[in-house]
């Protein structure tokens, strides 16, 4: 009995972590203690702990003295609606959460258990950063770590939550890994360096908020795919997006019930594409049209809002969709976009998610700042993107297809299973105008009356090019379909690719323009 008294003793300890009075100083904060995170993201009774008696092994700066229950971090799996997740939670009532050797061995060993037994992994952040007491150890922490999300890229899902400070190395495991999702709240961000560095090298005044908090990250880095209004919503984003997901790389995802027929028509799209070719307009409003039940999941909605990625499901199945946003930049590539799109479509056909792609694309976006960027980089990531995705593919092409963009957007070319296109749809090496002032210069500027000759050959030009027959008619194209038919010919072609196999050629990794 004494044994089990003790046993009940430490458990009690570990459970209260830091203290009621770290725990009422967190709460002040607008943030909830790790274990209070745990219950809301896993269903209701299904935790089971690992590890909770690791402790400490340095005792150098006074670490001797102090008591570290669970040495900050706690690790486990649980359910999330009734499917399997691994999970572990820095606590920063416990030395502000600070990774030292132990706690970095706790969450390396749930990174192995969870690529052993092929579950995802959720991880929420809320550290000060490495343990500065425990010197090389806590160094050698973070690289267990790094080493570890790396060979599970692409095995299991990872999503990192940002829910307090994560500083310094401490980024790069979120970074490595497939989603972040951060706070609003004040006291949660991410950086390298501190303020108080940059303002010494630098001269800036920048609050750690300002310098690294979800505006930083969601709409300007790109780092933060999804934002939440506080510690509960974070959960809820977080057991929403593994809705989509598969557990592992060998597994299809999910599958749903749905009451939305897969014979159902989709007329709104005539109201939402306008009869003028410049007109922009929200392509949302055709997503949300052909998946079920109209639900768009967004991923990376601040960013790079020329184009759009997100999961939604079609037939009660999950896919990955990809667009062009005419609403934004015309909904040009850009350096931003196209990371934003090539992450999407690896992150996909590394889980089994077939791709929708919709297609409203004038070109990349010119300019001396986007050349200096790296546009030529940044947009061949697209192309390897597409070009190494062995998922079913089905690309629409709404309205605009030219260039290399028209190539990059998931074409016939770079191995789209089927294209479709709308009798609307322009596909063609550039616009009307700009082709007719190069092919026809001579013709305009020798002729009477240049003007007139001049829309005269932008239409001959448009007649020619600037529909989808051309493309048709070279089998670029599978069908020019009526856009009230777009959901029935999605769900056609994902039922039969269904049972697609491609396969790749034997190499160790391919080398995409990083």
């Amino acid at each position: 009995m004494e044994a089990l008294k003790d046993l009940y003793k430490r458990r009690e300890k570990i459970l209260k972590m830091g203290g009621d009075e770290r725990i009422a100083k967190q709460h002040e904060q607008g943030k909830l203690t790790a274990r209070e995170r745990i219950d809301l993201l896993l269903d209701p009774g299904s935790f089971v702990e690992l590890n909770p008696f690791v402790e400490k092994r340095n005792t150098d700066f006074g670490l001797d003295k102090m008591d570290l229950p669970a040495d900050g971090v706690i690790t486990g799996y649980g359910t999330v609606d009734g499917r399997p997740v691994a999970v572990f939670a820095q606590d920063f009532t416990v030395m502000g959460g600070s990774l030292g050797e132990m706690h970095g061995f706790k969450i390396a060993y749930l990174l192995d258990f969870a690529m052993k037994v092929g579950i995802p992994v959720v991880g929420l952040n809320d550290s000060g950063g490495a343990r500065i007491q425990e010197g090389v150890d806590a160094l050698k922490g973070y690289g267990d770590i790094f080493y570890r999300n790396t060979l599970a890229s692409g095995v299991i899902p990872q999503i990192s939550v940002i829910l307090g400070p994560c500083a310094g190395g401490a980024v790069y495991s979120p970074a490595i890994g497939d989603f972040i999702v951060m706070t609003k709240n004040q006291n949660c961000y991410m950086f390298i360096t501190g303020p108080a560095v940059v303002k010494a090298v630098t001269g800036e005044d920048v609050t750690a908020f300002e310098l690294g908090g979800w505006k930083a990250h969601a709409m300007k880095s790109g780092n933060c795919h999804l934002v939440a209004e506080n510690d509960e919503d974070a959960m809820r984003l977080v057991r929403k997006l593994l809705s989509y997901l598969p557990l592992n790389n060998m597994e299809d995802p999910p599958t749903v019930k749905t009451n939305d027929s897969p014979s159902r028509l989709t007329p709104e799209i005539y109201e939402v594409i306008p009869e003028d070719p410049q007109k922009p307009y929200d392509m949302h409003a055709v997503i949300n049209a052909v998946v079920d039940e109209n639900e768009f999941f967004e991923i990376h909605k601040y960013f790079a809002p020329n184009a759009i990625v997100g999961f939604a499901r079609i037939d009660g199945k999950t896919v990955g969709i990809v667009a062009n946003n005419p609403a934004h930049l015309a909904g040009c590539l850009d350096v931003d976009s196209s990371d934003k799109i090539a992450r999407f479509v690896r992150f996909c056909d590394c889980f089994n998610i077939p791709i929708i792609t919709f297609v409203d694309v004038p070109g990349y976006l010119p300019g001396v700042e986007q050349e200096y960027g790296g546009i030529i980089r940044h947009g061949a990531k697209v192309l390897f993107a597409y070009s190494e995705a062995t998922v079913p593919m089905v690309t629409i092409i709404v309205r605009k297809a030219y260039g290399g963009a028209y190539l990059a957007m998931g074409s016939k070319h770079l191995g789209a299973d089927i294209v479709f296109a709308y009798p609307v749809a322009e596909i063609a090496v550039m616009g009307p105008e700009g082709a007719a002032e190069i092919v026809f210069r001579k013709e305009i500027s020798s002729a009477a009356d240049p003007k007139a000759m001049r829309e005269a050959k932008i239409k001959e030009y448009r007649e020619k090019f600037a529909n989808p027959y051309r493309a048709a008619a070279r089998g670029y194209i599978d069908d020019v379909i009526d856009p009230k038919l777009t959901r029935i010919k999605i769900i056609s072609a994902l039922r039969i690719l269904e049972s697609k196999r491609e396969k790749l050629p034997p190499k160790k990794h391919g080398n995409i323009p990083l």
